[in-house]
């Protein structure tokens, strides 16, 4: 399955026969993404606990190994470390000298030879980072962020955490960045962080590969932003699913071991040993040298920076999904396709960062700035001299001209109220919002925060130097304020945002207003659209289960619910070989209820999962009489076509009981969607069973099955059974009630649709 850029594609199935044959439920197979051009059915992760007899086997021959799980977030954090220092200094030599040559051809005045060099350069290195991407590892393509929190939700992300992937990110990622692409590399580190963990405890459990895959996403972020304390909240607020406190002191621990690795080589590199990495490190925007002071009137410009954040955070997802949309079909039409679309992304980009700092105009130096080289011919620092006489800098060239780390210092930068002029703090607002846009979602490794970062620090130094006579706090100030501001308003998060400017600021006394502005842009942009992970969820089409059901499922029962699938596929606890070998052949489901005859009353057993039936054929456990055996259970096998039944063993029976789980999760038939999709989330299920209210010798036990493609409420409300006799026929939020749609189904179902008609109003409301 290739995966850098989804599409509409319908999936395929084997024709039905008969309801043996027929899926549990029918779903939308209708799967669009950014990165992929073909996808199969999502698939959800096991994270119960089988309580069968094979499990009761492995627990007993297995120790509980604390030290383990600890020593496994140790190496996490130092391998997440070492990574993320071999890029930021390769990164930061790659991306220096390339700069170096370019300023030594404009101080010759040979522009057009540097503008060549630069295109040249950064369209090599973008060809390799492209190249390794949609040949090699289609899945490091894009930040990895949203697949991270699918997967912690408890869906498959297939090859999304592979040692072929993570190379691929390493070095597509210092490709990317030193090509000076409008992205960062936050989000591949975050990426790179979960790949070492899952190849760690790959040989672990779902449940434990879960835990230290969010160890090695909490130790991303704190790589990116030598962020400890926000590495954690990162996880705990945007992308884990299930928390508790042991896996807080684990996460913890980790990024404790990340900050050490760098810190460690930060000190090293300061001697020159690194090339030029000692010049420019790891993002850290230091302004605790300023002293921060509030007046009633610093209330007004907060807010302004509060509710822009938020608006153009809004219309920056919406813009964003657009252009996704746009690039799906361009990616649908293959592999040269991606690699052109990227490469053309590199050319406009290398042309508006080299060309348009010749339209500014040059500045004279500020001589009470003493403490500043002005005008600066190096690769990094304020004030850089460009095209412009000597005594004289390019503030255009400061922020364009450079690295996307030093741009925002640069912008951060206090104690330079003079140093940028509104018209070119303006043209880089409007650059960077256009390279934001096109330059998320071609086919390389990349991030969203810096991109965010260059956008809102922009418009926020605008309004600061708007506020300047009225408000005493420093314009680098402002600019913080407005890229924490644009991340709440597009990513929707606020306490780890907080915390992850607090580290990266050095200044505590930003906390009052750094809160309030999220407060505020998260709020304003939640009036628009969702958050830019939910959409980018959305367009690469994974289940993903929302922590918060809508209000009008609260009307509408599971058992409402499975009288609009086709009845589940059930097994006897002693049953023919050659039904179970139908079963698996003929359907595509990974669980299947497991039902009891006893004296004309029939009972629920449990549920069977599809590897454990196969690895029963595979063993041969197979009994000539219908009756209840002893097994020894090891092992496990999959794929249906490779056993070899014959004809004479289809005859014969097999006991389900040993594999069976005889405490599966299940809910009453009178259970409101909503509180099933609780503990389907809570709980981390992936088959729930209903059972029936009432019991007796004529009443079915099991009403039905519920997956995670069930419950979303997209299913529940578009989708309907191929039996027209039974239905969800509800209303859908957004669409007009037509008068005579309510007497269809007598008064009760009439009832019944003006309740969730009402409901569906208060949602949308």
């Amino acid at each position: 399955m290739e995966t850098t850029s989804y599409q509409m594609e319908e999936h395929k199935r084997e024709p039905i026969i008969n309801s043996v044959h027929q899926p549990l439920i029918i779903r939308n197979h209708n799967l669009s993404s950014i990165t992929t051009t073909k996808s199969s059915h999502i698939e959800s992760l096991d994270y119960e606990i089988n309580e069968n007899d094979m499990f009761i086997h492995d627990q007993r021959s297995k120790s509980y190994n604390l030290f383990l799980k600890w020593f496994q977030a140790f190496m996490v954090g130092l391998l997440t470390g070492l990574t993320a220092t071999f890029i930021n200094i390769a990164v930061e030599n790659i991306a220096g000298y390339k700069l170096l040559a370019v300023f030594h051809f404009i101080t010759e005045k040979r522009y057009m030879t540097g503008f060549f060099f630069t295109a040249g350069v950064n369209f090599l290195l973008t060809l390799v980072a492209t190249v390794l991407c949609v040949f090699f590892a289609p899945t490091a393509a894009g930040p990895g962020v949203p697949e991270i929190k699918a997967y912690l939700n408890g869906i498959d992300t297939p090859n999304m955490y592979g040692a072929t992937t993570m190379f691929v990110k390493i070095i597509g990622s210092i490709g990317a960045v030193s090509a000076g692409l409008d992205l960062g590399k936050e989000g591949p580190l975050i990426h790179i962080g979960a790949c070492i963990a899952s190849i760690i405890g790959q040989r672990g459990s779902d449940r434990n590969r879960r835990d230290i895959i969010t160890c090695g996403a909490s130790s991303g972020v704190c790589a990116a932003f030598r962020a400890p304390v926000g590495g954690v909240l990162f996880s705990l607020e945007e992308v884990a699913t299930w928390w508790r406190s042991a896996l807080l002191w684990r996460t913890f621990f980790s990024t404790a071991v990340v900050v050490v690795v760098l810190r460690a080589f930060m000190e090293y590199c300061k001697d020159g040993y690194c090339g030029l990495f000692g010049e420019g490190g790891l993002i850290m925007f230091d302004v605790s040298g300023v002293s921060v002071s509030y007046h009633v009137v610093d209330i007004i410009p907060v807010v302004i920076i509060g509710i822009t954040g938020g608006v153009l955070g809004s219309l920056y997802n919406y813009l964003l999904h657009k252009v996704l949309r746009v690039y799906g079909l361009i990616n649908k039409k293959g592999k040269s396709a991606k690699i052109i679309l990227t490469l053309t992304v590199s050319l406009f980009t290398s042309a508006c960062q080299y060309g348009l700092p010749f339209l500014a105009t040059c500045k004279p130096c500020n001589p009470s700035l003493t403490d500043s080289i002005c005008p600066n011919r190096g690769r990094m620092g304020n004030f850089k001299q460009f095209n412009c006489p000597n005594g004289h800098y390019n503030d255009l060239a400061t922020i364009l001209l450079t690295t996307n780390d030093d741009a925002v210092r640069n912008i951060f930068s206090i104690k330079t109220s003079t140093e940028f002029n509104t018209i070119s703090l303006l043209i880089f607002f409007a650059l960077y919002c256009i390279l934001g846009l096109v330059t998320f979602g071609i086919a390389v490794p990349s991030g969203l925060f810096l991109p965010i970062l260059l956008v809102g620090s922009s418009y926020g130094r605008v309004l600061g130097i708007a506020m300047e006579p009225y408000t005493k706090i420093d314009q680098g100030l402002y600019a913080v304020l407005g890229a924490a501001s644009l991340m709440a308003g597009s990513m929707r998060m606020t306490v780890s945002i907080c915390v992850i400017f607090l580290e990266l600021t050095n200044n505590l006394l930003l906390l009052p207003v750094t809160m309030l502005v999220l407060l505020i842009s998260k709020s304003v942009g939640d009036c628009f659209n969702p958050s830019i992970y939910e959409i980018i969820l959305d367009l690469k089409g994974l289940p993903f289960l929302e922590a918060n059901p809508k209000p009008w499922m609260r009307y509408i029962t599971v058992g409402d619910l499975a009288a609009a699938k086709p009845p589940p596929v059930i097994l006897s606890v002693v049953e023919k070989v050659g039904r179970v070998v139908e079963v698996l052949r003929d359907t595509t489901h990974n669980g299947f209820p497991v039902v009891e005859n006893n004296e004309n009353v029939s009972e629920v057993h449990g549920l069977v999962l599809r590897a454990h039936l196969l690895l029963a054929l595979k063993k041969k456990w197979f009994l000539e009489e219908g009756r209840r055996m002893d097994a020894d259970v090891a092992g496990m096998w999959r794929g249906i076509d490779e056993m070899a039944v014959t004809k004479e063993e289809e005859e014969m029976y097999v006991d389900l009981h040993p594999i069976t789980n005889t405490t599966p999760y299940t809910v009453v038939e009178s259970m409101s969607i909503a509180k099933a999709i609780v503990q389907f989330r809570e709980v981390g299920l992936r088959h729930m069973l209903i059972l029936s209210k009432y019991h007796g010798s004529t009443v079915r036990p099991l009403v039905g099955i519920l997956t995670r493609q069930d419950l979303r409420a997209h299913n529940i409300l578009k989708k309907k059974s191929k039996n027209k006799t039974k239905r969800l026929d509800y209303i859908v939020p957004g669409k007009k009630l037509k008068p005579w749609a309510l007497l269809k189904g007598g008064a009760s179902n009439a009832f019944s649709k003006l309740v969730v008609l009402v409901c569906s109003i208060e949602d949308v409301t």
